[in-house]
């Protein structure tokens, strides 16, 4: 059976942990930051864990990370 490819956008977008979860970056936080709070903003600066219903899929797109 032939390798499965990465999606390249996948890749560039997420790691895993130690344990073997799945870390994303925060959406809302490249532009138009004028008008947030502070302690929002910071608050975005923080990684996150994919959620568990999308973990399915997002590990379809990173087979072999």
């Amino acid at each position: 059976m032939p390798k499965m490819k990465t999606k390249s956008g996948a890749k560039k977008r997420f790691t895993l942990t130690g344990t073997g979860k799945i870390k994303r970056r925060r959406a809302f936080h490249r532009h138009i930051l004028t008008k947030k709070a502070m302690n929002r903003k910071r608050n975005l600066r923080a990684g996150a864990l994919v959620h568990e219903t999308d973990d399915a899929g997002v590990r379809l797109m990173i087979p072999y990370l």
